[in-house]
């Protein structure tokens, strides 16, 4: 069976034709990578796609969003575009779809990844546990969270959240100059404003104004790029500081879930910087929760490495709602 996976966040849209083979395993086709601002709306992306790939697509769907999934009209997060689930079978030209939080389809991808689709980060060195709660979280134009139950008959459940929109909780004075700034132009500042991709910048501009800098406005891929590279001092103690505050994040998320059977850290942004992770002060911070930091050291948190896992996921998300039992 072939079906069409797709990825939408704040800033790309990714498609690849998945084939689901008979014994669950699924496959991927080289992905094409759209950027959202390119096009006014999801239909015409979709065309785009069509359109590259000789204007023929098989007749499922499986789409992977960045925002809460609603029956009526599904609106993005970080991006303009709407959908509207009861229209896109028309407008695509499809026969079934699935339409999943794009954290969700994440989870749905993590269930099923092998150890080697997975790289240590912090607490005991072992697989992620094969029952249990795990969290997955992941930095990018946003902030993912999705919640993965394995049961012990090797079935899985996933719940989307919104988990990125939780109150950002500073820590210490500099997180606390970070919030002051924040609150200038939010009334609410959600940890997403700090944990993602876009925040870096944020961080950056406190760090120079408490260091008394007057620096120019910089894009967000400049900074990442300078702070991990150890070109820029300043944006290097961005970076360092962003990871901090990932750390604690995800230990919150943890808790929240109780997801004692491991955290994931998905998203390309995660892998992009998992070295700079790995000496920083992520690991400190995650287990900084008072009374319950020897149980946080005892989880396992992982990376993943697969390189699109929220296109697999989507198609993992179709496969279990229309496998061999939902045909």
């Amino acid at each position: 069976m072939e079906l069409v996976a797709v990825d939408i966040g704040g800033t790309h849209a990714r498609f690849a034709i998945a084939t689901l083979g008979n014994a669950g395993a699924i496959t991927l086709d080289e992905p094409v990578t759209l950027h959202t601002d390119d096009h006014s709306s999801f239909q015409t992306a979709w065309e785009d796609y069509k359109a590259r790939k000789g204007g023929t697509l098989p007749c499922d769907a499986a789409l992977a969003i960045a925002g809460p999934i609603t029956e009526e009209v599904i609106r993005f997060t970080n991006n303009p575009w709407i959908i509207r689930p009861a229209l896109v079978n028309a407008q695509m030209g499809t026969k079934r779809n699935v339409i999943v939080n794009d954290f969700e389809a994440v989870a749905h991808a993590a269930a099923q990844l092998s150890d080697e689709h997975f790289i240590h980060l912090t607490g005991p060195d072992m697989p992620l546990a094969e029952t249990g709660t795990i969290s997955v979280i992941g930095p990018g134009t946003g902030l993912g969270v999705a919640h993965l139950r394995r049961n012990a008959d090797g079935s899985h459940q996933v719940t989307a959240t919104e988990g990125g929109h939780i109150h950002f909780a500073p820590v210490d004075s500099i997180e606390d100059a970070i919030l002051a700034r924040l609150r200038k132009t939010h009334s609410r500042v959600s940890v997403e404003r700090v944990v993602s991709g876009p925040g870096i910048v944020e961080i950056y501009h406190t760090l120079a104004a408490m260091d008394g800098r007057a620096v120019a406005e910089v894009d967000d891929i400049t900074i990442w790029t300078k702070g991990t590279s150890g070109q820029d001092s300043l944006a290097a103690a961005a970076v360092d500081r962003f990871c901090l505050a990932l750390g604690s994040a995800a230990g919150d998320i943890a808790l929240a879930h109780g997801g004692f059977g491991g955290v994931v850290i998905a998203g390309g942004l995660g892998y992009r910087i998992r070295e700079t992770l790995k000496t920083s002060g992520f690991a400190q911070r995650f287990t900084f929760k008072g009374r319950y930091q020897q149980l946080m050291a005892s989880i396992p948190v992982k990376i993943v490495t697969h390189p699109q896992p929220g296109l697999l996921g989507a198609a993992a998300a179709f496969a279990k709602t229309y496998g061999p039992k939902g045909n």
